[in-house]
């Protein structure tokens, strides 16, 4: 009796759990994203198929359905919760109707891009001895074909079937018990993802990778820190290389026509303690151009040589083609974290511009080279010296944004300083090896932050909007004429793009620490941002 109980139990649960799949709902067909898709993806701006929406970067959406004139109808139409409570910094990519969206600390779920049911979501399980630097985050995946590739906290690549969430592969990229770990989305190069890392604060050497998206073989690695072999091994003193940092933490941009992977670095290690790594410590703190079959380095551009503030340089390459001087060039455009902005010929990394965007006090300039005429006295001390730009930057790895309607860049600026100090410390492997630190010296609300709208042909500001207090929020551009952009205290809004006049705004409640995007599904347009934990998605009135 007890035997037949047990099998009529295991019958009926067999029989509930076969009802329970056959009433989840099932991922529906879309197109393979084919790599002609990827290098074309401006031409179909219904989807949003990389992580700044087109590989130039330009965070820049041609939908125009949502306009000047009509933006004050927006309203939300659905929210997905994220259900793990940590801070959002994801940017989701859509595909013919379905968002696929990244989840802290390494999740990532497929919802129905025009309700936000959701079809299928994949967790990925992390060791508990995680060393990692700044927040348990993951900001976005990029997709090939059917695949899904998503990087992991514990400096994994990951392969996921688009249309079931099922692992197809799980490569190690580096070993995370040695500091190293990843948040940042690849992005597709022909038959291959390319992808980089974190852990510039533990002193691992940095690298830039690619991977075969078929097998997560890897068929490159191009160190960030220059090492025997290299001619410029000699910008470390001794054997500082080996533990360099730079790390390639954001993700970049890629070129087709010149077939150039763009990838900016971080600071070198120890961030504040300049006297243990003499020189000018290439690659940190530079602009990459990597051959896209080879990985080789066909140039660089170093913005802060031997950097003793931590002023990583690893925003987001936006690549234009711009008028400057009276002929067109092919530019990256790029505001760093020094609080410069330059204006780059991407074919040959030759420097044309650069022009403080936001206050800095450690440079008189730069040179006919581009290279800083540093001041004296402003290298961290025992005691602590004060310096602009803050540890956070003019600007950090939040999104800017290029709109070739206004012929403009966009940028989250801020006018911070940062008393920074130097202490001696001895590296030990996997743990955090800084060499100082820094101290606020006021509230960071008494500094003045806006988003700036720089014109790339000569630096000139032209218009900005205040944002108190300083934003982490990153920029879309809309053919409609709009930017849209967040804030700390977890508003999301729009100004018109010509001047700054801001248009709309809603509240949702947290802080917006990622970058909005947009698509349409049946001719209708939506934009999404993530907000707190949850990815809220509007669209207009009906």
């Amino acid at each position: 009796m007890k035997r037949l109980l047990t099998l009529l139990l295991i019958s009926l649960a067999t029989v509930a759990l076969a009802q329970d799949l056959n009433d989840a709902p099932v991922t529906p067909a879309f197109s393979p994203v084919t790599w002609d898709r990827l290098v074309n993806a401006s031409d179909e701006p219904e989807n949003w198929l990389t992580y700044s929406g087109t590989q130039n970067s330009q965070r820049y959406t041609r939908l125009d359905q949502v306009d000047i004139s009509n933006v004050t109808d927006l309203e939300l139409k659905w929210s997905y919760q994220i259900p793990v409570i940590d801070r959002a910094e994801t940017t989701p990519l859509v595909v013919d109707g379905i968002m696929f969206i990244t989840e802290s600390p390494s999740n990532v779920v497929a919802v129905d891009a025009v309700t936000g049911r959701q079809y299928w979501r994949y967790d990925y399980e992390l060791p508990e001895d995680l060393r990692i630097c700044c927040g348990r985050n993951n900001r976005g995946v990029a997709i090939l074909g059917e695949t899904l590739y998503m990087s992991t906290l514990d400096a994994h690549l990951v392969a996921i079937d688009a249309r079931t969430g099922n692992l197809r592969w799980d490569t190690e990229v580096a070993d995370y018990a040695k500091g190293y770990s990843k948040t940042a989305a690849p992005i597709i190069v022909k038959d291959m993802v390319v992808t980089g890392i974190a852990g510039g604060e533990f002193g691992i050497r940095g690298f830039i990778d690619a991977y075969d998206a078929a097998t997560g073989e890897r068929r490159w690695r191009t160190y960030t820190v220059a090492g025997p072999g290299d001619p410029n091994v000699s910008s470390w003193a001794d054997d500082s290389w080996k533990i360099g940092g730079a790390p390639t933490w954001i993700t970049g941009s890629y070129d087709a026509d010149l077939n150039l992977v763009y990838w900016g670095t971080g600071n070198p290690a120890p961030d504040y303690n300049g006297d243990v790594r003499l020189g000018d410590n290439l690659y940190s703190d530079s602009a990459l151009a990597l051959n896209g079959d080879t990985g080789e380095i066909e140039w660089h551009f170093q913005f802060t040589p031997h950097d003793e503030h931590d002023w990583d340089a690893i925003q987001i390459p936006i690549l234009a083609d711009i008028q400057f001087q009276g002929r067109q060039r092919k530019v990256m455009l790029w505001a760093n974290r020094n609080a410069f902005f330059y204006t780059i010929d991407r074919a040959t990394g030759e420097f044309l511009l650069g022009t403080p965007f936001a206050k800095q006090t450690w440079a008189s300039g730069l040179d006919s080279k581009g290279r800083p005429i540093v001041l004296p006295g402003v290298s961290p001390t025992y005691e602590g010296v004060l310096v602009s730009p803050s540890i956070g930057g003019g600007t950090n790895w939040y999104s800017p944004a290029y709109s070739p309607k206004t012929e403009l860049f966009y940028v989250n600026s801020y006018d911070g300083e940062h008393k920074y100090i130097k202490r001696d410390e001895e590296y030990e492997e996997g743990q955090r090896f800084t060499g100082g630190g820094f101290e606020s010296v006021q509230p960071i609300d008494n500094y003045y932050s806006a988003i700036r709208a720089i014109d790339p042909g000569n630096g000139e500001i032209k218009w900005e909007f205040p944002i108190q207090p300083r934003s982490s929020a990153g920029i879309m551009a809309t053919s409609g004429g709009l930017l849209f952009s967040g804030s700390v205290d977890g508003y999301f809004y729009a100004l018109d793009a010509n001047n700054g006049r801001e248009l709309w705004h809603i509240s949702l409640g947290a802080r917006v620490h990622s970058a909005p995007m947009s698509f349409a599904v049946d001719g209708k347009q939506f934009i999404s941002v993530a907000a707190g934990n949850v990815v809220y998605t509007f669209g207009l009135k009906e």
